[in-house]
């Protein structure tokens, strides 16, 4: 016999809550479709007559949160994106990495934008005036490597030259590793697809599978390791918001994040089960006096931590804000209510984004529940005295009893 729940990767509550919270920070329908347009633009600016690197531009390509589709709002914001790619180039693989970036710097100067271009220590941004930025990483081909092992440039436009370095790279195959190891789980994608196409105002037919319409309707996010993912990313970015320093980098958090997938998990489980990989390395990286070091598996010599991080008490001070992540949400699964845990949600993955995903979560149990007596706090607080727990197909409704906010007991953080 099939259950509801079986049927719905979303019958849990906090993994309903997480993805409403996952929705709320990723490209939406409009601007994923814009951001695609947008790298095309860019590259074919590059190549325009005129420009220094006419005809030298061999391959263009997204890396990153783009190639994966983990793509999420940046640091300190709920609007703005950046969009990766790298801008393989006809140039000699030991050219002058000040050079090169110069010289990509020189053929996107002057992109029809409202924002001056940057001349980044990697790559060049192209701001938009919608938030959205595009970074643009040139690299060049290493003779006799692999498909796609190359050389990134680094030079700080602000240190002297004799610190410039070509920094080893193979971006294409560590996104073909992770989507081979985080392969589309159609009920999980289907069921988050629907919410994402939701919140934007766009309806799907309750029968229609996304493949059908790929045009109209893409599959933006494909898989439970990628929504864990793109929620890592954002704790990382509320808990370090106004922090002027390096933070834990992207990359190394993907690679882990593949490294740990394990389809058909719950989304909840495989937060906390990529929080707590995250930390257990550094923790021994820790006990053995040593930074973290988190390496391409397709190609050793592309170190994912090279500029982060910087000390061992800036590794373990992460460690423990995952840790802390892990337990909240164990604490959540164990049967502490959402309602207790609201004020810890929004110290974990942002105010604003968590009163907005308890609102949307209050409107659906209501719908689901008919009209009983509830509100919301002026935050977007989670009261439901009088309607039924979510609590599995099949099992009785019990009303939801009122609790004294305090999550975790008399522990708070």
């Amino acid at each position: 016999m099939t259950h509801d729940f079986e049927l719905d990767p979303l019958q849990d509550p906090l993994d309903a809550l997480l993805v409403d919270i996952a929705v709320r920070v990723q490209l939406p329908p409009g601007l994923h479709e814009k951001a695609c347009g947008r790298g095309e633009a860019v590259c074919k600016h590059l190549e325009r007559d005129g420009s220094p690197l006419k005809d030298r531009v061999r391959r263009f390509y997204p890396q990153g949160s783009m190639r994966i589709d983990a793509t999420i709002s940046t640091r300190g914001t709920d609007e703005e994106y950046d969009l990766d790619y790298v801008a393989e180039l006809d140039v000699h693989h030991e050219a002058s990495p000040g050079d090169v970036l110069d010289l990509v710097y020189l053929a996107l100067v002057d992109y029809p934008t409202s924002k001056p271009v940057e001349r980044q220590t990697r790559c060049v941004t192209v701001f938009f005036a919608d938030g959205m930025h595009v970074d643009v990483t040139p690299s060049s081909l290493l003779p006799y490597a692999s498909e796609r092992e190359s050389h990134i440039f680094h030079a700080n436009p602000d240190k002297p030259a004799h610190e410039e370095r070509h920094v080893p790279m193979n971006a294409f195959g560590f996104g073909e590793w992770y989507n081979a190891r985080t392969p589309i789980e159609r009920r999980f994608a289907d069921a988050v697809n629907r919410r994402i196409y939701e919140a934007a105002g766009i309806e799907i037919r309750a029968d229609a599978q996304f493949d059908e319409v790929p045009d109209q309707v893409p599959l933006i996010v494909k898989s439970v390791t990628t929504v864990a993912l793109q929620l890592l990313k954002r704790h990382r970015n509320v808990i370090y918001a106004g922090y002027d320093g390096r933070i834990p980098p992207s990359v190394m958090l993907s690679c882990i994040a593949g490294h740990v997938a394990s389809p058909g998990s719950t989304l909840s489980d495989m937060l906390i089960r990529l929080a707590r990989a995250v930390a257990r390395m550094i923790q021994a990286a820790s006990a053995r006096r040593e930074k973290l070091s988190v390496v391409n598996p397709v190609y050793g010599r592309d170190c994912f931590t090279d500029r982060w991080p910087e000390g061992l008490a800036q590794q373990d001070a992460y460690a423990t804000h995952l840790t802390r992540l892990a337990d909240g949400l164990e604490a959540i699964r164990q049967g502490a209510s959402l309602e207790d845990a609201q004020d810890w949600l929004r110290t974990q993955f942002g105010d604003r984004v968590v009163s907005r995903s308890l609102q949307t979560f209050n409107r659906r149990l209501g719908g689901g529940v008919g009209q009983s007596t509830r509100a919301y706090t002026q935050r977007g607080g989670l009261y439901v005295p009088s309607a039924p727990r979510i609590i599995g197909a099949g099992a009785a409704a019990a009303p939801a009893s009122a609790r004294s906010h305090t999550f975790m007991g008399e522990r708070r953080w």
